[in-house]
């Protein structure tokens, strides 16, 4: 049955949410292929305005755009490449390839290409009866967070939490910038005593804890 956009949203959303349940558990992301290729999948038909193809195992493609194009979606997490089978490339039109980006136990989502399948055959390798495409190769360059506003900040003790612009969190301690703030981030929540958990009973990403804690601390200087 077709899914509404609003559906697909919807499955989006509770796909990265268990994707990252998974992630708190402590199983690594490569071995979440099966969620990892849903996601991919709901993210495609979700920016085309499509619908998942209704075949189990479809051949050569995974979404139908509101535009009629036939998709080959590819997601990864850790892997340097992705393959297309060249027997079935002919059905398919425009393929987009995604990477799942892990930080801090929070997955987004990353666009490595989209365009024509014929235009992606001009510079695919061909190996063995497939295209491949190295996605270890792709991907924006990240800039440096200090070229982003920082729009809230509070102490706690030596501990300096601040929230940024695009909504990272980073602390520092004394001066010195933590490699990690989920560690610092729990145990100035457990002394202040604010929840890990969200309302849905899951834990508080990096991005929530950060900035529930900034709240209460910003709050408890005001009284």
């Amino acid at each position: 049955m077709p899914l509404s956009q609003v559906q697909i949203i919807q499955s989006l959303a509770e796909a990265l949410s268990w994707f990252e349940k998974e992630l708190g558990w402590g199983v690594a992301p490569a071995e979440l292929n099966h969620l990892t290729g849903r996601i991919g999948e709901l993210y495609a038909a979700m920016i085309t305005r499509g619908q998942m193809a209704l075949a189990t195992n479809q051949q050569g493609y995974d979404v139908v755009s509101a535009d009629n194009e036939r998709i080959s979606v590819k997601t990864v997490t850790t892997s340097s490449h992705v393959s297309f089978n060249a027997t079935t490339f002919d059905l398919v039109d425009r393929i987009i390839v995604l990477r799942l980006n892990v930080d801090e136990g929070e997955a987004s989502i990353e666009e490595l290409l989209d365009c024509s399948a014929e235009d992606a055959r001009q510079n695919l390798r061909y190996s063995g009866g497939k295209y491949i495409f190295p996605t270890s190769s792709y991907g924006r360059p990240r800039r440096d967070i200090e070229d982003l506003k920082i729009t809230a900040s509070a102490w706690h003790g030596t501990h300096l939490v601040q929230q940024y612009e695009n909504g990272t969190i980073l602390v520092e301690t004394s001066g010195t910038r933590a490699a990690t703030a989920k560690p610092v981030l729990r145990m100035i929540a457990g002394k202040i005593g604010v929840d890990l958990m969200n309302g849905s009973g899951n834990p508080k990403n990096t991005r929530q804890l950060g900035a529930d804690i900034i709240r209460v601390l910003q709050e408890e200087a005001i009284v």
